[in-house]
């Protein structure tokens, strides 16, 4: 894995390893899509990903643990922002334009200690091109996979990157894996998830093919389980080339997680650029772009989870 990023992309985390909660920032600016996947999601200005939006781009995106309360982690990206100056320009001020979105982790620490803004500006201080912290960090310190059996049989989740530069472009993956399901390597091999009594991987998607339900084993609510993603790239794309990029890097949650995208899980994957160009891309190489994001993002999934 390289250890730079897209050129014009910078990550950083804010972590709170006691309450074990944090978000990570990912600091443009971007042209941006955004695909969700999942049935329970928590989010903020996802609509500014829209190609039909009146603003022509946003300045951050935030990946936050602590459920809805950890949102407030954004205003503290936004005044960061706006103290430099960034934002949209509306007249009277200068916007910033934060999409963010969650993770359920409330309870893997502190109920009661959530990403807040204070913690929204510390990842931006924190923010870098290289040497990017994984593993249980911002967004994944509280993160769990494989929840079928219930939290005391899950595994550690977390937060993963992977990056890829070649002559075709470049393209750095980022993976919150806090999913209900377990996490495969390219085998198809489970390498994360539920585990039973004697410790070995259960195999959460042949037990529900087989009749077990979550409910039938334990309470979960809607929610709780999430895996968030971003695929950024360098390609000159527009917003409607991003969306068919994300609907296809999306797959790669369905190839590495299962189950996946199900009634418990808040499932959503971005798609960003760096390039303040945006050119009609032919489907061809709509394809390929979207191909080679899947699988950074295969790679950054399988990172967030593997110490």
């Amino acid at each position: 894995m390289a250890s730079q990023l897209v050129d014009g992309l910078r990550i950083g985390h804010a972590t709170d390893a006691e309450a074990r909660t944090g978000c990570t920032v990912l600091l443009g600016p971007f042209r941006g899509a955004v695909t969700i996947r999942g049935l329970a999601t928590g989010t903020r200005e996802l609509d500014s990903l829209s190609p039909t939006h009146l603003v022509p781009g946003i300045d951050a995106v935030l990946m936050t643990g602590g459920s809805a309360f950890g949102l407030a982690a954004a205003d503290g990206v936004m005044r960061w922002l706006e103290r430099a100056g960034v934002g949209f320009d509306a007249g009277v001020a200068r916007v910033p334009i934060v999409p963010a979105a969650v993770i359920f982790d409330l309870g893997a620490g502190s109920s009661t200690r959530r990403p807040d803004a204070a913690m929204g500006e510390a990842a931006c201080d924190d923010a870098r091109p290289e040497g990017v912290a994984q593993g249980a960090v911002g967004a994944g310190t509280g993160a769990t996979v494989g929840k079928l059996l219930g939290p005391d049989r899950a595994s550690p989740g977390g937060l993963g990157i992977h990056t890829e530069h070649s002559s075709r472009g470049s393209i750095s993956a980022i993976a919150v894996v806090n999913a209900l399901g377990d996490v495969r390597d390219a085998s198809g091999r489970i390498i994360a998830g539920a585990r039973d009594a004697s410790g070995a991987f259960a195999d959460a998607e042949a037990l529900v093919r087989n009749g077990l339900t979550p409910t039938s084993r334990f309470d979960p609510k809607p929610g709780t389980n999430t895996t968030l993603a971003a695929i950024v790239l360098d390609a000159p794309l527009t917003r409607a080339a991003l969306q068919t990029v994300a609907h296809i890097a999306a797959n790669a949650l369905a190839r590495r997680i299962t189950p996946v995208n199900t009634p418990f899980d808040g499932d959503v994957v971005f798609a960003l650029t760096t390039s303040k160009e945006a050119r009609l891309v032919a489907p061809a190489d709509l394809l390929a772009l979207g191909v080679r994001a899947g699988h950074a993002l295969e790679q950054a999934i399988e990172r967030a989870v593997v110490r």
